[in-house]
């Protein structure tokens, strides 16, 4: 089994963080690299719960989304062709007094299979930084669409103004 601690400070909220990890739609892989928008099925949502299968590249789990908490949101493995018992993620989020915020995620992989087991390994050591980089990515992903969708709003101010 791998744990993996990743961290970066973003300018996005909490909650724009958060709306970009619940975004269930088409393009997600545009957001996160690693969930390929052919292997997207959300089989349920109600609140603050999803239940989604996503994954790409022949690797897919079955995930329990659960983002009740506003500064916590916790993905259980319920299903996987690779990953099973502990496997899952876990972000935390810390605002900062300068507007940032701490985004810490936990990635726990426990593979099933002997597959699973040595995938679990490598991404634990020389793999971490793949894992780093898809998260780096997430992160700008998402602030890029939060500076996007500010834009209509600072132009039509500035109109007004």
């Amino acid at each position: 089994m791998s744990t993996i601690h990743l961290r970066r400070t973003s300018t996005a909220t909490p909650e724009q963080y958060v709306a970009g990890l619940t975004d269930f739609g088409p393009g997600r892989s545009r957001l996160f690299g690693n969930s390929a928008d052919a292997y997207l099925k959300v089989h349920h949502r109600a609140g603050s719960q999803a239940d989604v299968t996503e994954g790409s590249g022949g690797i897919w789990e079955r995930l329990h989304y659960d983002w009740s908490d506003p500064n916590r949101v916790v993905l259980k493995t319920t299903e996987s062709n690779m990953w099973g018992g502990a496997s899952g993620h876990v972000y935390t989020f810390t605002r900062r007094p300068n507007g940032t915020t701490d985004i810490d995620v936990v990635v726990v992989r426990d593979g099933k299979n002997l597959t699973g087991r040595l995938l679990g390994f490598v991404l634990g050591t020389v793999g971490r930084r793949v894992l780093e980089k898809a998260f780096e990515n997430s992160v700008r992903a998402i602030e890029a669409r939060n500076s996007e969708a500010d834009r209509p709003d600072a132009a039509n101010s500035s109109i007004a103004a």
